[in-house]
């Protein structure tokens, strides 16, 4: 079980939530000097305030945090998150139930990351009771996931290249007994043409990585992750504004490599692939341009509308391979289009499949979880808008509308899985939430991990 979560018989010091609503009823178990107390320091169950109660020796006796009603219709289940960053050392425990126990303490736990490698930062040594009947396993699983997605996307670019991305995956399979394949090279070229395109231009070598664990026997579950460790933009370059954060255009691969992690920890009976096409979009002599033309692994030649939509590009001949073995079920994860935050901002990343059943599943794991999604349709008559005149398709879309749709439409020529789900996720948290901090943020694997451990217990 991870550090953070400690065991009920360890010394712990309660939390008692409350609401406005059941405020009083919530502390009827407080005494009487803790009651005078709570009154002089003139406290407000209002969501998120919180109050540290001392006890007679000058210890803490309690602590007490505000939640919305339980009847509101918009509840934060992560606000308990927020106490990770306000209590002092200590061990914890919850003393009444909050929304969701689980949710509590998984954002309790989340709430404390912090991203060292280059700077120390403050370390908060706060600890939780496993709330009873809540599988502190599970929510370790999870937890180490998250953790991990987190330092692969808050990584900078110098450290953080396809080679260093390799290097994770690797690390990741030899934990759980996987195997790894890496296509680079003059095999990249012949195998991946778009992959090898995409990153012609840098000095960082592009490489496919192909990750397999389980049974044969078992369901084939293939997770596709763009892997675009920085992007430039190519020859169409972005501005300053557009670039600065490109470090996070890999998350993609690093939500695969998280979401394969808490499957093969929970050992899920799956046959598992992971597929991550990384490389770095840069600017040379050799890059790719504007009105070239390639062909795909999958046959399909591309016109290259804008050196800029790349994403697009990699996943298309991962997607081709990932299609190849004939999975029950193919996802891919890429930080791909702006129109999808324009859309939906910076919380709710869309998804796209023409599996109904597949998508109600989704919807409801995303809400179980908390862990926001929100379908949006692969809309047919948008498909002219990607023709070309002397290719089987462009890259991009005429006209600047409809841009997440449309880069799932060009997706969607490469892949013939009945089940498919692509996720554009952004993979960033702007201004700290509740178990979010500012940042990196593992965003749609917690819901996929969900609906599979459903579908694929032992």
């Amino acid at each position: 079980m991870h550090p953070i979560f400690a065991s009920a018989d360890e010394l712990s010091v309660p939390i008692l939530f409350v609401t406005a609503a059941a405020f009083d009823k919530a502390t009827e178990s407080i005494d009487d000097r803790e009651r005078m107390f709570l009154h002089a320091a003139g406290y407000e169950p209002k969501p998120g305030r919180y109050l540290a109660m001392p006890a007679a020796d000058g210890k803490l006796a309690g602590v007490l945090f505000g939640l919305e009603n339980a009847d509101e219709p918009v509840k934060d289940l992560f606000r308990p998150g927020q106490l990770s960053t306000l209590l002092p050392p200590g061990t914890y425990r919850f003393a009444n139930a909050p929304h969701d126990a689980r949710l509590a303490a998984l954002a309790f736990a989340l709430g404390t990351y912090r991203f060292t490698r280059y700077r120390k930062a403050e370390v908060r040594n706060v600890r939780l009771v496993v709330p009873e009947g809540v599988d502190g396993e599970d929510l370790s699983r999870i937890l180490e996931g998250v953790t991990l997605a987190r330092d692969l996307i808050n990584t900078p670019s110098n450290d953080m290249g396809p080679a260093e991305l390799e290097d994770a995956a690797r690390a990741l399979a030899k934990q759980h007994g996987a195997t790894v394949e890496v296509t680079s090279g003059d095999a990249l070229a012949k195998q991946f043409p778009l992959v090898a395109a995409v990153g012609a231009g840098s000095a960082r070598s592009a490489r496919l990585i192909d990750i397999a664990w389980g049974k044969d026997g078992d369901p084939k579950i293939t997770l596709v992750g763009k892997g675009v460790c920085f992007d430039t933009g190519g020859l169409d370059i972005k501005n300053d504004a557009g670039m600065l954060n490109m470090k996070k255009d890999m998350a993609g691969g690093a939500t695969a490599l998280a979401l394969a992690h808490m499957i093969m920890a929970r050992k899920l009976k799956v046959r598992l692939r992971v597929i991550i096409p990384a490389v770095e979009n840069s600017i040379s002599g050799t890059s790719f341009r504007p009105r070239d033309i390639y062909t795909s692994r999958k046959g399909i030649s591309v016109e290259i509308g804008n050196t800029d939509a790349e994403g697009r590009l990699v996943l298309a001949d991962a997607l081709a391979l990932a299609d190849e073995d004939k999975p029950v079920l193919v996802v891919d994860f890429a930080t791909l289009t702006g129109a999808a935050r324009v859309a939906l901002g910076p919380e709710v990343p869309p998804f796209f499949t023409d599996d109904d059943a597949l998508a109600d599943e989704v919807a409801r794991c995303a809400v179980s979880e908390n862990d926001p999604l929100w379908r949006m349709p692969l809309w047919r008559p948008y498909e002219p808008m990607l023709d070309s005149k002397i290719a089987d398709t462009n890259n991009v879309s005429s006209g600047g509308q409809g841009g997440a749709i449309t880069a799932a439409l060009f997706l969607r020529k490469f892949v013939a899985a009945k089940s498919w789900l692509h996720l554009d996720i952004f993979a960033w948290t702007p201004a700290a939430k509740p178990g979010r901090p500012e940042g990196a943020e593992l965003q749609s694997a917690r819901a996929l991990y969900a609906l599979l451990a459903a579908r694929y217990s032992a």
